[in-house]
């Protein structure tokens, strides 16, 4: 099988069929394209997401604390806390795993969000440190998103720029490669991504306004994360090529490596589908947010249009930074 996540046909087919929810206190369960668990308390819910960190050598656990809290605010609701895993290799030195654990506590504070426990083995089961967080969240039930409810006619918007994560990834671990042939500026700008990762504002700006959708875009990108939300809804969605954000940086290391920055690794990049995109772009401005209108949910199949031609956006594959890591 290809590196990556399991492709969607075969995940719905040898595991999701498996575990489907039957306690009525299962709000949202197991699915493609929904992130996260979700639990009713009553008036209030408890969101639950977990994933590790497996395609980067460097700001993992920066990294790690920011997917889980992401697909949490994915649901626009507040991450809380987090559950901290860390599997190291042999020889691993403890000063190593202190300053995972420093990076780690410093992302958390950053989002409010405490670290609560977790595990940490040293294991000859890896060879090199993996890094997996659980992170719960709670919110008011009338608030709750999902990935399922984009409905026709809605607009789509995404924040921020694709490719967003990947090309942070590719410059902080390819850096001496990428040094011989791109301009110095352009992998300092990437390095700077990493700071841009975390989704949290604009899930609770989502929650707060009112959207009928959210995923926030990680493993098969830009494309990927539009295929799932209109699998999940039962939709279809049209995307403007000409409309998609993409800086200079992304293209130039995209370039280089001859992957495409559509299907690149992207957390930091909410997808989000709304009958009021005015009131969402005012809010996410206020705050400082880049978010653009790139789309349409629609009946049929999803599309990429690109200078008037259409192609079908297609289930993701192996995520495109796995062609270079």
């Amino acid at each position: 099988m290809e590196i990556g996540k399991i492709p969607n046909q075969l995940l719905e087919e040898k595991i999701l069929s498996k575990i489907q929810p039957t306690r009525s206190e299962i709000l949202v369960g197991a699915a493609v394209g929904e992130d996260c668990g979700v639990i009713d308390f009553g008036e209030e819910i408890c969101v639950v997401s977990t994933d590790p960190i497996t395609g980067a050598t460097k700001d993992i656990a920066k990294l790690a604390v920011h997917i889980s809290c992401n697909d949490v605010a994915s649901s626009g609701v507040e991450p809380l806390a987090i559950l901290l895993t860390i599997l190291a290799p042999e020889n691993t030195k403890l000063e190593e795993i202190s300053q995972l654990i420093e990076e780690a506590k410093e992302t958390a504070a950053s989002l409010n969000v405490e670290i609560i426990g977790g595990h940490t083995e040293i294991s000859q089961a890896v060879n090199r440190m993996v890094i997996s967080t659980t992170c719960i969240g709670k919110g008011k039930k009338e608030l709750m998103v999902t990935s399922h409810g984009a409905k026709i006619g809605d607009t789509v918007i995404m924040t921020k720029w694709a490719g967003l994560e990947g090309s942070a990834i590719l410059a902080n671990d390819k850096g001496k490669d990428l040094i011989n042939t791109i301009d110095k500026k352009w992998i300092e700008e990437a390095k700077s991504y990493m700071n841009y990762i975390s989704v949290v504002p604009e899930g609770r700006i989502s929650g707060k306004v009112g959207v009928t959708a959210m995923h926030d875009v990680t493993e098969g990108g830009l494309l990927g994360a539009i295929w799932e939300i209109a699998k999940a809804s039962n939709v279809g969605i049209k995307i403007w090529k000409e409309n998609i954000p993409i800086t200079k940086a992304t293209m130039v290391i995209c370039n280089h490596y001859k992957i495409d920055p559509l299907k690149l690794i992207s957390s930091g990049v909410m997808l989000i589908t709304t009958n009021k995109p005015g009131k969402l772009l005012e809010a996410f401005k206020k705050e400082g947010i880049k978010a653009t209108i790139i789309g349409k949910v629609v009946e049929g199949r999803s599309v990429l249009v690109n200078n008037g031609i259409e192609t079908s956006i297609n289930p993701p594959s192996s995520d495109e930074l796995y062609k270079v890591v």
